[in-house]
């Protein structure tokens, strides 16, 4: 039998878009900061040699010109006023997270409400704050020893660093209020946005690649196929879920028995979502974008790690696959899923798993299943990341393809969509509830009328 909700789910179509204003502004809105930060991403930082930086950045694909230019929308190869991109306050996020996991008073404050929530989101603003400066004088420094400034010093420092700072927690504040009066994740947006912008010119030049003979067609076609069959793969893996029977017990309500209930308590195979993947490569192209800043002055210590942890080498994907497992547990165990909260929650409201008693038995079975699960989770998550890793290398791939980015925009896709659907239902029944209101008043108009006659 299907509810009424599923069924005016069903029935709801994007041509009530055009009738849900509220929803219209909305996705206005949105459309309006994303063109911002794209317009910032073509402002330079003041003092740049903008030759020597395209001579520069051509040269760093593997490094930072793929990954961090994927996250900063190409804004750090133009060396932009957003060319941190919003990656200091997603890291200052993610380990303001894991702190609050782990740290009792900040675990307690997240328990406190509303007030709790936004002193969290004051740490996690400083976080983003210290982050970015360290970030921005780095990469100011490494500018100057690669000669890409046309006048170094004290002052280009400085100025550097205010403007990189300042773009950093615009962004952040563009964030923010697309969440607050757009349509979607604000954060998440940016860096979909930042990741589709560079795709046709990635496009051109494979096709570029193709008509001149330095890549052979089949590989061209091979490589759409794969493309398209990793999307439907994430797609199918990331609405995978698996439902977990719990039951409620029958109640006494005044002098009616309220019979018992059964329902599902719905975990994801990829609870962790695209976290453990960003926070893997994070720390991979690490030693990648220092020796890439670093130019001759690469030690022999160096040397030897970009031997065997550079992109595509044997180590470098072992380590990359093991650090995705190892975060995808972590961070499900510690701060999405966390079973003791789970359990209590069920505990609390009278609902229990058939055949195991509440408490820490039910938090147990909790983590038995959801391990399970994670084997499959990890291993897809890992399958992902690495496959593109693997051909891109094999097949001399012109442009930075990875499963991380394939990840970040089926994901805010869905999840886009999925809020834009809420909205219209939301829409579809406040005009039930209107029209359901006219009615009544109808109804009482003619009832007064014939009592007059």
């Amino acid at each position: 039998m299907v509810s009424a909700v599923e069924q005016m789910a069903a029935n709801t179509s994007w041509s009530a878009l055009g009738k849900a204003k509220d929803l219209r502004n909305r996705i206005l809105f949105t459309l309006g900061l994303l063109c911002v930060y794209r317009l910032g991403t073509f402002i330079p930082v003041p003092g740049i040699d903008g030759a020597a930086l395209r001579e520069f950045m051509e040269q760093a694909q593997t490094g930072i010109g793929g990954m961090l230019s994927m996250f900063t929308g190409g804004a750090l190869g133009r060396m932009g006023i957003f060319a941190l991109g919003i990656m200091p306050y997603i890291s200052a996020s993610i380990i303001v997270q894991l702190l609050t996991s782990m740290v009792p008073s900040l675990e307690q404050l997240k328990k406190e409400g509303e007030q709790g929530r936004k002193k969290i989101n004051q740490y996690t603003r400083y976080g983003t704050v210290l982050l970015a400066t360290f970030q921005a004088y780095g990469l100011a420094v490494s500018l100057e020893s690669g000669n890409l400034v046309t006048d170094p010093g004290v002052f280009f420092r400085t100025a550097c660093v205010i403007t990189l700072v300042g773009g950093t927690m615009f962004l952040m504040w563009l964030g923010e209020q697309i969440t607050a009066r757009g349509i979607g994740n604000g954060i998440s947006l940016i860096i979909f946005v930042g990741i589709i912008a560079e795709i046709p010119a990635a496009l051109a030049q494979f096709f570029a690649s193709g008509r001149s003979g330095a890549i052979n067609p089949a590989v061209i076609v091979g490589v759409i196929i794969m493309v398209v069959v990793t999307i439907a793969f994430v797609v199918f893996m990331e609405r995978a879920l698996r439902k977990i029977m719990i039951q409620y017990p029958r109640r006494q309500v005044g002098m009616k028995v309220m019979e018992g209930q059964n329902s599902h308590l719905p975990v994801k195979v990829n609870p962790a979502g695209v976290i453990p993947a960003i926070f893997a490569s994070s720390l991979l192209l690490l030693p990648t974008t220092i020796s890439t800043f670093s130019g001759s002055q690469t030690g022999p210590v160096m040397s030897t790690i970009l031997a065997y942890f550079g992109p595509g080498q044997p180590a470098y994907l072992i380590f990359f696959a093991a650090m995705i497992i190892f975060f995808t547990y972590f961070y499900t165990f510690n701060v999405s899923f966390k079973v003791e909260d789970v359990a209590d929650n069920l505990k609390n409201q009278n609902g229990f798993i058939p055949g195991v008693r509440p408490g820490q038995r039910t938090a147990e079975q909790l983590e038995y299943v959801v391990n399970r699960i994670l084997v499959l989770g990890a291993s897809y998550l890992a399958l992902v990341c690495l496959l593109p890793e693997v051909l891109r290398g094999q097949l001399n791939i012109p442009f930075y393809f990875g499963g991380t980015s394939v990840l970040i925009v089926v994901s805010v896709t869905m999840d886009t969509i999925q809020q834009v659907q809420s909205h219209l239902l939301a829409h579809q029944y406040e005009s039930l509830i209107q029209k359901s209101q006219l009615r009544g008043k109808g109804k009482g108009r003619r009832k007064k009328g014939t009592a007059r006659k």
